[in-house]
């Protein structure tokens, strides 16, 4: 194959492969694309570092064996629905130090084994609906540094959810309102009564309700 197409360094690739322990380092390439060729029995994926600012939707598919999967400190704006759901195995997923304004609904759903979670100093205002509620073995959960909105009701199930695994799920209380500082855990039903209108929604605020005179 062509040396571009080449994965590993002792193949003419970037990334550091480790087969003993099917580990592939990618960290800190310049990376713009995730490589191809990535083997499918690959159990750990650093891409730390890189110049990511979009994910294909089938990125992962092929890696059900990956057991660890490193995206910090890129460029990540979205994430395609779906593109974590073939990761049955995952156990910890870095996400920190994107630039996330949003999450896909069930996003993490497929990740039942998953213990670690990083949304660290991201741009997320709010999470989507049952976001989090298929992690049963999640022990650590980070999601600190984004600019929570607690003014919205939609902020009332991350609240939720904080209070009830708090305790269990390190990290999770020191999460805090983008204005206020206070923390989401301690947000109150009267702080949380507007109904905003989230992107990336059907739904959406019409501009004017008014007829034009003829």
């Amino acid at each position: 194959s062509q040396a571009n197409e080449a994965l590993c360094k002792k193949d003419g690739g970037v990334c550091s492969c480790n087969n003993n322990k099917n580990s592939v380092d990618c960290s800190s390439k310049k990376l713009t694309a995730i490589p191809i060729n990535i083997p499918a029995d690959t159990k750990k994926l650093d891409l730390r570092g890189n110049k990511l600012s979009s994910l294909p939707g089938m990125a992962f598919h092929n890696l059900k064996e990956l057991t660890y999967l490193n995206l910090e400190s890129n460029q990540l704006q979205t994430l395609p629905p779906g593109v974590f759901d073939h990761l049955v195995a995952l156990g910890t997923l870095n996400l920190n130090n994107n630039q996330l304004e949003s999450l896909p609904q069930g996003i993490f759903d497929k990740l039942t084994k998953i213990t670690n979670l990083d949304l660290n100093n991201n741009k997320l205002p709010r999470v989507p609906e049952g976001v989090f509620d298929s992690l049963l073995n999640l022990n650590t959960l980070d999601l600190n540094d984004n600019p929570w909105d607690c003014s919205c009701r939609d902020i009332l199930y991350l609240r939720n959810w904080i209070r009830e695994k708090q305790g269990n799920v390190s990290n999770i209380e020191a999460a805090e309102c983008a204005v206020g500082n206070k923390a989401v855990l301690d947000i109150t039903e009267k702080d949380a009564a507007s109904d905003c209108v989230s992107p990336n929604t059907t739904t959406a605020i019409p501009t004017s309700t008014t007829t034009p005179a003829s």
